[in-house]
């Protein structure tokens, strides 16, 4: 059972921010993205069919992020099953990630890292994080006793994955976004697992 801390902390660790896209976005583009964030949603098919029309030059960062987002389940079970190879006991009595519905939780924080960078791919900006929701977030992993180690090793095989596998937009710049993200969490207070 969660805190009631926890919870509310929750419902305030969002790490996405298009604050700084109206610089270059149009309000009816970044609704698109705000939009699939607000729902926790990748970008649809369909809605890379609007952001197309609205900014053409954003067409290949599109399709890399829709690749990405076809191979979440690959990427992610990757990433999982090397946090499982460096930390063998991480899931057992007395792990960081005992017991089980604490661990579908990281794996599940996975998925939405993965989600919150392909935003930032497609829309070819690296700054794609809230300072307030990561503050949250921290202030959440610090509440949970969530292993930062394992999370951001996570994170690092997230890129790894990928990039050897799907990462061919613009000569492998893709890794910019995923260190971006990492780099926010390895700010973090450091959590032993």
């Amino acid at each position: 059972m969660l805190s009631e801390k926890a919870q509310e902390l929750i419902k305030k660790s969002r790490i996405v921010s298009f604050q700084t896209w109206d610089q270059k976005y149009s309000s009816d583009l970044i609704a698109i993205f705000q939009q699939a964030d607000d729902q926790g949603l990748y970008l649809s098919d369909q809605d890379i069919e609007k952001i197309k029309k609205i900014a053409p030059q954003l067409t290949a960062s599109l399709e890399q992020a829709q690749l990405l987002r076809d191979n979440v389940t690959e990427i992610v079970d990757y990433a999982r099953a090397e946090v499982l190879k460096a930390f063998p006991q991480i899931t057992e009595p007395g792990g960081g990630l005992y017991p089980a519905p604490r661990a579908e939780a990281c794996w599940r924080d996975f998925w939405h890292f993965l989600r919150c960078i392909s935003y930032g791919i497609a829309g070819e900006s690296a700054e794609f994080t809230s300072q307030k929701g990561l503050s949250y977030m921290e202030q959440l992993y610090q509440e949970m006793q969530v292993p930062l180690d394992a999370m951001i090793l996570g994170l690092t095989k997230l890129k790894e994955q990928s990039m050897a596998k799907f990462c061919l937009f613009k000569n492998g710049q893709c890794s910019v976004y995923f260190d971006h993200l990492i780099g926010q969490l390895e700010k973090f207070a450091s959590q032993p697992v």
